[in-house]
């Protein structure tokens, strides 16, 4: 990677970490903070978690594994609670490099499209409807809650994305990386476990 990608990689990474935001918006600021063109390159998304990894292992080495298991708790709390879509955990909390400032993305795999929108009402729980891109590109529909984290003692987003029961065997495919790119709740429940 060259030298300004790098240096936008690591600019990214200290917002994302400081500021919670996502990738794209944190390497467009990145970009603006360090003066660069608007049309530089950015690195990529892996470039920016090895370098969001690096940021946490040298400033917040002492808290983050706290923060990411309580928001790890939070997710399974709610995976259990619609345990009936086949909820997946991904992003940064499903890869360990989540704050106190990230977001949950769980993803539901619904028989009905409705159904998870009439579970949440049913259990009156408040949500927010909204589309934004899924996993493979196309728009899916997301309802955005706000929960409150016992151990962090604050509310965290917890973004449930619902997709087609068909896009699990899609979902499962590994990442460039060779890595599962989201988990199951027996998945997560497993990266607490192992932390104890």
């Amino acid at each position: 990677m060259d030298s300004v990608k790098a240096e936008i990689a690591a600019a990214a990474a200290r917002i994302v970490v400081e500021e919670g935001l996502e990738y794209g918006p944190a390497k467009r600021r990145a970009v603006r903070q360090l003066g660069l063109n608007v049309r530089s390159a950015l690195p990529d998304n892996e470039a920016v978690e090895d370098a969001v990894r690096e940021y946490i292992d040298l400033f917040c080495a002492d808290t983050q594994p706290a923060e990411l298991a309580a928001l790890r708790e939070l997710a399974v709390r709610w995976m259990e609670r619609l345990e009936q879509f086949r909820p997946y955990l991904g992003g940064a909390v499903w890869h360990g490099t989540a704050t106190r400032l990230s977001d949950i993305y769980i993803q539901l795999f619904c028989d009905d499209p409705k159904s998870a929108e009439l579970a949440l009402i049913e259990q009156n729980v408040g949500y927010e409807a909204r589309t934004v891109t899924g996993f493979n590109g196309e728009p899916v529909e997301a309802l955005s809650v706000s929960s409150v984290s016992r151990e962090l003692g604050e509310a965290i987003g917890v973004h449930l994305m619902i997709y087609d029961h068909d896009d699990v065997r899609g979902a499962l495919k590994r990442d460039a990386r060779g890595r599962t790119p989201r988990g199951d709740l027996a998945a997560v429940r497993a990266l607490l476990e192992n932390r104890r």
